[in-house]
């Protein structure tokens, strides 16, 4: 029923695009069969064809377009003949996610660390798995295969609390995220009309608008996983609340940053390597996930400046110490934790600018029109009038900033070791609904139901 209920669910986009999740499926599944049989040569060789059915897919429909036109652009400054054209295919949806939970199953078989499945349901069911199809979280096969052969009663603190996780993931994600795209789809997608506070506004909007895109369907995929009886792993833990940008990525999209961290930083030799080499690994890792993100210039610029940020911090370390020493800032360890994480919060918001931007050339423009008039306060002022003209009124903005510091409040909540849900449940129940009511509202009250799909669909 759950491998029926995800194949319609897969079919309300394109329907045909199903066939490739059953070739990669049947792949994969015999693949593993097979690897786990046989040694050295012939076990490589299937997981070689595994990969490569993957990837080559993977390929194919995301990343030809974008190496064909730049072949292409290199062939006109040749002069040469590169008569190749594009393709015009749609990318079939959740293609890279199922992709790497399928590559994980086989490199894990490869390894010796997960039996090979022998039922060919439960392992389609394992890649098609409805809640975390399309976006996540990207599970590996020790975690989920094992719960598909177990038996799940209806347990109602179970059932409630997924349903609670859901209504959080919706509240993120309709009525903060989408409601800061407006403002942020304005502003980027005719990024050269704006300068200065306008800029800087609709970035940093930006940067909570995809946390809470993404972290609301994580949400919601993990809340409705739970509803039924099934444990997946948790994809974000506060990120902007890290005190350096390596500690960022442990906590932001963790499915997909220790997913690279296995299979390709740990596999190039991780650290165990000497320093330049490490940096080097890093920075592979880094440029091959801003790739996986999108298939352009500004995404692998933005995983660059991801790695680079942690090369930069593990070289100037020792001077960042001294400097900490002179200050004193270790005396006073709540002024240095908000100083170390709105210092995370700025560089990451600035490499959100790549991942933003629809060209390096509104990138560039973004980043180098942000300084204009930040020094003189009457440009500053007559920026805030501008904002007005652009069809927000200031009550827009007001409510943006309130929604953000409440969920940042529950983050804050969360980081001293506290549950909002929990304490919530030790409360009466008068109290407890009047809460669980007042969300509800709020998603329907103030929820901008329209086109906005999750953001991460389109990776």
């Amino acid at each position: 029923m759950l491998l029926t209920a995800s194949c319609i669910f897969y079919m309300f986009f394109v329907p045909v695009y199903i066939l490739i999740l059953i070739f990669t499926i049947i792949i994969d599944y015999i693949s593993g069969i097979y690897i786990e049989k046989l040694q050295d040569k012939k076990k490589k060789l299937f997981l070689i064809i595994s990969i490569l059915s993957n990837v080559g897919i993977l390929f194919v429909f995301k990343y030809f377009n974008f190496f064909n036109e730049n072949m292409a652009y290199m062939a006109r400054l040749l002069h040469w003949n590169y008569p190749i054209e594009n393709l015009w295919i749609l990318l079939p949806i959740g293609l890279s996610f199922h992709t790497f939970q399928s590559l994980s199953y086989v490199i894990e078989v490869y390894r010796g660390h997960q039996k090979a499945e022998r039922h060919l349901g439960i392992y389609a069911l394992y890649v098609m798995f409805y809640p975390q199809l399309v976006a996540g979280p990207i599970e590996r096969p020790q975690n989920m295969l094992h719960q598909f052969y177990e038996y799940h009663s209806f347990d109602y603190k179970r059932v409630t609390s997924g349903l609670k996780l859901m209504a959080w993931g919706f509240f993120k994600k309709v009525v903060i995220a989408d409601r800061l795209a407006l403002f942020v789809n304005q502003v980027y997608n005719n990024s050269s009309e704006y300068t200065g506070f306008t800029l800087i506004v609709a970035t940093v909007f930006f940067s909570f608008q995809i946390f809470c895109d993404f972290s609301g369907y994580s949400d919601i995929a993990i809340g409705a996983a739970q509803v039924m009886g099934f444990k997946l792993m948790t994809n974000f833990r506060r990120p902007y609340m890290s005190k350096s940008v390596a500690e960022f990525w442990r906590r932001w999209h963790i499915s997909l940053s220790t997913w690279f961290k296995d299979y390709v930083y740990i596999s190039m030799g991780g650290n165990r390597v000497s320093k330049s080499r490490w940096m080097l690994n890093l920075m592979i890792t880094f440029l091959i996930s801003g790739l996986w993100h999108g298939a352009n210039w500004t995404y692998i610029i933005w995983g660059g400046l991801n790695g680079l940020f942690q090369v930069i911090s593990y070289i100037t370390r020792n001077v960042r110490r001294r400097v900490t020493g002179a200050l004193n800032l270790e005396k006073l360890p709540r002024l240095y934790w908000i100083l170390q994480v709105s210092f995370t919060f700025i560089l990451i918001s600035f490499t959100w600018i790549f991942f933003r931007a629809n060209s390096m050339a509104d990138a560039m423009h973004i980043i180098s029109h942000i300084p204009e008039g930040l020094l003189d306060a009457g440009v500053i002022r007559a920026q805030l009038a501008e904002l007005g003209t652009l069809g927000f009124d200031k009550y827009y903005f007001i409510l943006s900033f309130i929604l953000i510091i409440i969920m940042e409040g529950v983050h804050l909540l969360e980081e001293s070791g506290k549950n909002m849900w929990e304490i919530l449940s030790t409360k009466p129940a008068i109290v407890r609904y009047t809460a669980y009511y007042i969300l509800i509202l709020t998603i329907l009250l103030l929820g901008e139901f329209g086109s906005n799909e999750f953001i991460y669909f389109q990776f």
